[in-house]
């Protein structure tokens, strides 16, 4: 019996084995994203506590690099876009059921936050700095006077916007390496790694970079944490999340994530921050920039990963 030649429409190189249609834009546009959220939620967090004056760094000066994270971010978002002239649609549109839809309206509210949070403290920065017209010191003297609502706004949608980062990559059902709950909160916990890296980098209090370095320690052991229960959690699972799984475990990806995200990016710069907690003089640039590199790394190998990931037919 002569056997019958089946092709399909799927064997495309834009479809199946890779969805190759996810380049660099979007794993960039998610860790500048999940960065900025880490920074502002945790400047908020502390001035809610009433701890401004005690890290004065890390709610006044760091999250004066989150308008621009946001702003490269959305950047390089829309430089992925394949019709650019249409991209007020996601504002015009509300999908409730809609990641993206979600993301689009939370930038919305996150970004405006972050420039006026920036302004509010921009005196700290620049003493002399002196606003031209009357109005802005009206406008000024309104937000300070509700700052505390604006820290509340600032840290419900940074704690949002981190989770999303994740979300977005996991309502895709169709690869299998995304489709898990635990990228929402993976995602949130490096982004607020590093952040707490940027106040590290650039604190010069003694104290508070102690302090940063005890929360980044506790954050790695969140990320470790979750990695972990995600690779257990893909083998207990379906073959084709197995497979998925496979790709770090002796697969393409095992070099590049066990050793850029975990080992460069987590487990030295941990090391390198409890030796500097336990007297040894550890240049606090150093763990710092590992750990935003790992942060990086982590979104890019994830994205890459994520798209090769797919289910057996």
């Amino acid at each position: 019996m002569e056997e019958e030649l089946l092709v399909s429409g799927r064997m495309n190189h834009l479809i199946d084995p890779q969805l190759n249609i996810w380049h660099w834009q979007i794993p960039l546009y998610l860790f500048l994203g999940g960065m900025a959220a880490g920074i502002l939620s945790i400047a908020a967090l502390y001035f809610i506590r009433g701890r401004e004056k005690d890290y004065s760094t890390a709610v006044r000066l760091t999250p004066f690099l989150a308008p621009m994270l946001l702003v490269f971010g959305l950047v390089a978002l829309f430089v992925d876009l394949r019709h650019k002239l249409f991209f007020w649609q996601l504002y015009v549109n509300i999908k409730l059921q809609s990641p993206m839809s979600w993301g689009a309206w939370v930038l919305m509210v996150i970004t405006p936050v972050s420039f006026i949070w920036c302004a509010l403290h921009i005196k700290d920065i620049f003493p002399n700095w002196d606003w031209k017209f009357k109005w802005i010191y009206d406008i000024e003297s309104f937000f300070n006077k509700y700052k505390k609502v604006l820290a509340w706004i600032m840290l419900i949608y940074g704690i949002i916007l981190g989770i999303y980062t994740g979300i977005l990559l996991s309502a895709f059902n169709a690869r299998p390496l995304w489709n898990t709950s635990i990228l929402g909160p993976l995602f949130l916990s490096s982004g607020l790694s590093a952040g707490a890296a940027a106040t590290l980098i650039l604190s010069k209090n003694k104290e508070e970079r102690k302090q940063f370095a005890r929360i980044d320690l506790v954050l790695i052991g969140i990320e470790l944490f979750l990695i972990i229960h995600m690779f257990m959690g893909f083998l207990a699972s379906t073959q084709v999340q197995i497979e998925a799984a496979k790709l770090f475990l002796g697969g393409p990806y095992t070099m590049s994530f066990w050793i850029f995200v975990v080992i460069m990016g987590m487990l030295i710069p941990a090391l390198l921050e409890f030796m500097e907690l336990g007297k040894f003089h550890i240049p606090a640039i150093v763990p710092a920039v590992l750990v935003i590199f790992g942060s990086l790394m982590l979104r890019f190998i994830i994205v890459y990963a994520g798209q090769v990931s797919r289910w057996l037919y």
